[in-house]
């Protein structure tokens, strides 16, 4: 199963509903399928324009290391080294923070990822997370 772009856009949606919500700063979402490939990404009004980097590199993390932001950080924090080899191999396009989230068909298969910043890692992955269970998917973060 993939990511549809309507499955895409929901979980866009649900995720500025969820920040709007909870009052987060302006947040950027982006959706990418199981091959690291932009499936959807929007910005809202007032997000900085260099935030799309930021939302693609939590999210190509995730879903080319089948690990999670948190996972990711984690390992940045104990093995520096191992997160900054992983770096060097794509191209520094890696952001190993919250916000970076792996998501799951309901077979447990990854299917993609979703990068949201705009506020706190921890208040993105949580925003992330909403979307992506109301469009019926599962997330890990």
């Amino acid at each position: 199963m993939a990511i549809s772009l309507r499955k895409a856009r929901t979980i866009i949606r649900k995720t500025f509903e969820k920040g709007r919500e909870m009052d987060l700063k302006p947040l950027s979402v982006i959706v990418l399928d199981a091959g690291g490939h932009v499936q959807a990404f929007e910005r809202e009004d007032g997000a900085a324009p260099g935030r799309f980097a930021i939302a693609h590199g939590k999210a190509h993390g995730a879903v080319m290391l089948g690990m999670a932001g948190t996972a990711q950080m984690k390992r940045a924090e104990d093995q520096a080294y191992f997160m900054a080899a992983v770096n060097g191999v794509y191209g520094g396009a890696v952001v190993p923070v919250p916000g970076g989230v792996l998501v799951r068909d309901r077979k447990g298969a990854v299917v993609g990822a979703v990068g949201v910043t705009g506020d706190t890692s921890d208040n993105d992955a949580a925003v992330a997370l909403f979307g992506i269970e109301t469009a019926g998917l599962s997330g890990e973060i």
